[in-house]
């Protein structure tokens, strides 16, 4: 999982030339204020729940592409298609690193793992600034909303059509507040620099031993989880480099997006508009559908899974699926476990054919119409 960007050798196209020079120059985003340790704690919660929600979203947008000429793709277009999937599966993968590092944040600050997320469908506004996560089968559309979601910040880009953000800017938190309440954020870079920015001044105002009062063998590494880049996050400067992590892979360094999930998004886009340039018919998904196995509060009216045997497999994954949350929080939450007991814990999430990274190594025949991701 620690491998590079996979990608073809690109140059780049007419759409990563106009965003470049129109975007990612603006100034950074005034972080928005966190002044207590539970301010900070929500928002990280918060964090977590997004790299969950966006795994998700890339994980369905993969599994509905097209597998090979069978499915009525040229050679050329089903040699692209399968390079798309393991570009967006490789994505996915690295926002598993990062759902890991806020975790380990989460902890270091003295809080419990979270794991959790609103299932999908999710409303418009669920989060600040209208982040809306919804599960898209590949195409234009699913690629546009996800270069929206990892935009630099300082870059004026709109979401896909019909999924544009909703600005519900929330006033600052005030020096005398004391409960966190949710405050807009423009990008998901600008969420991590309020983090980063929350974190320095917590640590200027209590003290680095005050602030993180964790456990250090709590920390999430590459021992179990195989993830180089997995920082153990014992104090402001390792809090920087998880950070920073997450960032360049997202995002990418400043001006620098080219090579990051924003990037690649950009040139899989291009290569798509020139395959339908060639071909106009040419479709590199299936006609997937987001439907649920039963009446979802939110969308009552959503469409549900009316075969019996998908409704059964989809219950089993639903609770296959919450195992492996389960197992994950043990071990995030570990205490005085043995190094084995550790081991087992994270080999029952990414042993490969396991649980979570099963995930990133197994496709299935037919695409996911499950609705909670």
């Amino acid at each position: 999982m620690s491998e590079g960007p996979i990608s073809a050798v690109r140059t780049p196209g007419r759409l990563a030339e106009v965003i470049a020079t129109r975007g990612g120059q603006a100034p950074p985003e005034a972080p928005f204020v966190i002044e207590h340790r539970e301010a900070l704690i929500y928002i990280l919660c918060q964090a977590a729940e997004l790299e969950h929600g966006i795994m998700a979203q890339y994980l369905f947008a993969a599994f509905s592409l097209k597998q090979s000429t069978a499915e009525g793709l040229t050679e050329a277009e089903a040699a692209a298609v399968q390079r798309w999937y393991r570009q967006v599966m490789h994505i996915a993968a690295q926002e598993m690193l990062h759902l890991a590092l806020v975790q380990n944040l989460l902890t270091a600050v003295g809080a419990a793992p979270h794991l959790s997320r609103p299932n999908f469908p999710q409303p418009a506004d669920h989060y600040p600034a209208g982040v809306h996560l919804v599960l898209l089968p590949f195409g234009e559309q699913a690629l546009r909303h996800f270069m929206f979601l990892e935009r630099p910040e300082g870059m004026a880009l709109h979401d896909a059509r019909g999924l544009a953000a909703v600005n519900r800017a929330e006033p600052q938190m005030q020096a005398g507040d004391i409960v966190p309440r949710g405050q807009d954020f423009a990008t998901i870079g600008h969420l991590y620099r309020s983090i980063e920015a929350g974190i320095a001044r917590l640590a200027d105002k209590y003290g680095e031993d005050r602030l993180f009062i964790g456990p250090h063998r709590a920390q999430a590494t590459a021992e179990h989880f195989r993830w180089p880049e997995l920082v153990a996050v014992t104090d402001v400067a390792s809090a920087q480099r998880a950070i920073d992590e997450i960032l360049d892979q997202g995002e990418g360094p400043r001006g620098e997006w080219q090579n990051a999930h924003f990037g690649q998004f950009v040139a899989i886009l291009e290569e798509l508009e020139q395959l339908r340039g060639a071909n106009q018919a040419f479709s590199p998904a299936r006609p997937v559908l987001a439907a649920n196995v039963r009446a979802s509060e939110r969308d009552p009216g959503g469409p549900l899974v009316t075969d019996p045997t998908t409704k059964l497999v989809m219950d089993l994954f639903n609770v296959c699926y919450e195992i492996l949350l389960l197992a994950l929080q043990r071990y995030f939450a570990h205490t005085d476990e043995t190094g084995a007991q550790l081991a087992a814990l994270a080999d029952a999430t990414v042993t490969p054919g396991c649980c979570w990274s099963s995930a990133l190594t197994r496709r299935p025949r037919f695409a996911s119409r499950r609705a909670r991701g």
